[in-house]
C-alpha cells in the first residue's frame, strides 16, 4: 500500500474477499459498463445540460491520457477543489484510471486549507474552477503554488488566463494498466470543525463495496436518480451511494450548486429524484417550503445525518412533503450506521438504524475501553471493510485513535436500544463541563427545537470564573421568540434537569455553518462572547 497508509491485516482482507464484499472493483471503470451497453444514457444532469455515459466516459479518457502526458503518473497526489459540476465526475474518473490520487478538498476552501492540503499530501497537481461565488479560484492556485515548491501544475475549469485549461488537458485516449484494487484509490478529509483536517486513504476495494451496498440498501438501481445537494466532495453526497454510486448503478446523478429550495425543487420534479442527501438544519426548510415550490416529493427518499436530528423535526416530514426519512451516522473515515426505507418513521426519528454491512464490528465502551450493557452510554469503536486502519502519514496521531486490535476510536457517544439499533447521544469534545456537571449540547438542542417558537437552535459554552462553563443556547425563531424563562419552563415540562437548563439565550436570525452544512460552533462561540 502506499506509503504513509495502514493498510488492512491480511486476515480480514481475506476473509472480506472471500465472503464477496471485496470484489476487486477498480473506481476507473465507472461509466464503462453503461457507457457500453446503452451509450446514450444521461449520466449527469444540471440546471444547464445534459450528459451521456458515452460522452464523460470519453472525455475521461482524453482527460486522463493528457495527464500522463503532463506527467501525472500512479501514485501522484492531485488535490481537486471543484463544484457540483461534470467537470468534478470526469476529473475524478480521470485520475483513477490513471492512478493518481483525488485529495477532495470542498469549494469552500481557501488559500491556508489548500495550501495545507497540498504540502501535506505532497500534491503534483491542483484542479480549481476559475470563480465560484464571487470568490477568483485562480488567485488562490497562484498562492498556494507559489507557497508550495512540489505543485507543479494548476489546471482550471473554466478560462484559465495564464494557467492551464482543464479542458485543453487533452490527448489521444491511452491504454492503462488498472491499479490494484487493494491500493489507495483518493483521500477524503476528516470532518470536525476545530484544527486541520486529517487524510483518509480509501481503497478501490473498500469504496467499491460502500457504493454497492448503500445503494442496495436505499433500493437505489439504474431507475434511480440522485440529486446531489450537498458538495459532492463530500462522502455523503459522493458515495453513500451519492454520484459515484449512482452512476455505478446506471442511474442518473443530479448536480445541484445549493441546497436550496428555488434550486433543487425544480430539479427534484424535472429529474423525479428518488434519493438525496440533506444536513439536519436545512431540514426544516424544505419540510416548510415544499409546498410552496409545488414539488412532489412523495417519491423522494432523504439520506439525513452528519449533525443532530430532532425526532419532532423527523415526525414533520412525510406529513408535510411524502418523503421517507433514512436517519443516517456515517464519517468519511468509512462507518456508515442507517435506518432503512422500510424501517418506519418512528424507527427513523429516534435512532441511526444499523451498520452498512454484517461484516461491520462495533463496540460501545466506556473510559477504560469495557464494553457497557445495552442501553448504557459509551463511546463507539468500530472496525470493518469500509473503515480505514489509519490516517494518512500521521503516525503518532494513529496510536491515540486507534485501539491495538485496530477499532477506530470515534468519539462519538452512543447507546443501543433493545432492538440493537444505534442510538448516538453526542461528541465527547461537544460536551459543556459546568461545574463538574457534564451537558450534551446534542441533548439540549435535540429540546430545543421542540419549542413551537423556535426554528433552529444551538448551544454553545460561554467561560465563566466560577464554574468554568456556562452554557447558552443560541436560537432562530419562527416569530417571536421565547423568554430565558419561557425556554426553562418548555425544557422542565420536557423533563430536563435543572442543571441542563441553558444559563443564556441569544437570539439570531441564522445560524453559521460549515461547507457541508453543520452548525459553526466555533463561529457561534465567538458570536455570543463578543
Amino acid at each position: 500500500m502506499l506509503t504513509g497508509c495502514v493498510p488492512w491485516p491480511d486476515e480480514p482482507a481475506q476473509r472480506y474477499r472471500q465472503e464477496g464484499i471485496w470484489r476487486g472493483e477498480v473506481l476507473g471503470d465507472l461509466l464503462r459498463p453503461w457507457a457500453a451497453r446503452d451509450p446514450d444514457r444521461t449520466a449527469v444532469v444540471t440546471r444547464h445540460g445534459r450528459h451521456s455515459y458515452a460522452g464523460l466516459d470519453n472525455r475521461a479518457d482524453r482527460l486522463a491520457a493528457g495527464l500522463v502526458a503532463l506527467g501525472i503518473g500512479p501514485g501522484d497526489r492531485v488535490v481537486v477543489q471543484l463544484p457540483n459540476t461534470p467537470d468534478f465526475v470526469v476529473t475524478c474518473v480521470a485520475l483513477f484510471r490513471v492512478g493518481a490520487l483525488p485529495v477532495l478538498a470542498l469549494p469552500a476552501h481557501r488559500r491556508a486549507e489548500l495550501g495545507y492540503l497540498a504540502e501535506y499530501a505532497g500534491a503534483a497537481a491542483l484542479v480549481v474552477p476559475d470563480v465560484l461565488a464571487g470568490t477568483d479560484h485562480r488567485d488562490l492556485a497562484r498562492a498556494v503554488r507559489q507557497a508550495v515548491p512540489g505543485l507543479k501544475h494548476v489546471l482550471v475549469a473554466g478560462e484559465a488566463q495564464e494557467l492551464t485549461a482543464l479542458r485543453d488537458v487533452d490527448a489521444e485516449p491511452l491504454e492503462l494498466p488498472a491499479p490494484d484494487p487493494s491500493e489507495v484509490a483518493f483521500f477524503l478529509l476528516s470532518g470536525g470543525t476545530t484544527g486541520l483536517p486529517k487524510l483518509i486513504p480509501r481503497t478501490h476495494d473498500d469504496y467499491a463495496f460502500q457504493l454497492r451496498a448503500t445503494a442496495e440498501a436505499m433500493g437505489f438501481d439504474e431507475h434511480g436518480a440522485y440529486l446531489a445537494a450537498l458538495p459532492v466532495a463530500h462522502n455523503a453526497a459522493l458515495g453513500c451511494p451519492g454520484v459515484l454510486g449512482a452512476l455505478r448503478a446506471g442511474g442518473r446523478a443530479v448536480l445541484a450548486a445549493s441546497p436550496a429550495p428555488d434550486e433543487v425543487f425544480p430539479l427534484i420534479t424535472a429529474e423525479q429524484v428518488t434519493l438525496t442527501t440533506l444536513m439536519p438544519a436545512l431540514l426544516p426548510v424544505w419540510t416548510e417550503t415544499a409546498a410552496v415550490f409545488g414539488a412532489d416529493l412523495s417519491k423522494l427518499v432523504i439520506e439525513v445525518g452528519g449533525a443532530t436530528l430532532s425526532p419532532e423535526v423527523a415526525r414533520r416530514v412525510r406529513p408535510a412533503t411524502g418523503a421517507t426519512l433514512t436517519h443516517w451516522f456515517g464519517m468519511a473515515e468509512g462507518v456508515l450506521c442507517f435506518t432503512r426505507p422500510g424501517d418506519g418513521d418512528e424507527v427513523a426519528a429516534t435512532t441511526q438504524g444499523t451498520p452498512l454491512s454484517p461484516a461491520d464490528e462495533l463496540r460501545v465502551v466506556d473510559e477504560a475501553d469495557r464494553d457497557v450493557p445495552a442501553g448504557k452510554v459509551g463511546e463507539l469503536l468500530a472496525r470493518g471493510p469500509c473503515t480505514l486502519r489509519g490516517y494518512y502519514a500521521v503516525p503518532e496521531h494513529n496510536r491515540t485513535v486507534f485501539t491495538a486490535d485496530g477499532f477506530l476510536r470515534t468519539g462519538d457517544l452512543v447507546r443501543r436500544d433493545a432492538a440493537g439499533r444505534l442510538v448516538v447521544v453526542g461528541r465527547i469534545k461537544d460536551v459543556v463541563n459546568r461545574g463538574g456537571e457534564k451537558i450534551s449540547v446534542d441533548e439540549v438542542e435535540a429540546h430545543l427545537v421542540a419549542h413551537p417558537a423556535v426554528r433552529t437552535a444551538a448551544v454553545v459554552p460561554v467561560p465563566d470564573p466560577r464554574l468554568g462553563e456556562k452554557t447558552c443556547a443560541v436560537i432562530v425563531a419562527r416569530d417571536a421568540p421565547p423568554s430565558l424563562a419561557e425556554v426553562h419552563d418548555f425544557l422542565r415540562a420536557r423533563g430536563l434537569a435543572d442543571f441542563k437548563l441553558p444559563d443564556r439565550l441569544h437570539v439570531t436570525p441564522q445560524l453559521p455553518y460549515t461547507p457541508v452544512g453543520k452548525i459553526d460552533r466555533r463561529a457561534l462561540a465567538r458570536e455570543v462572547v463578543a
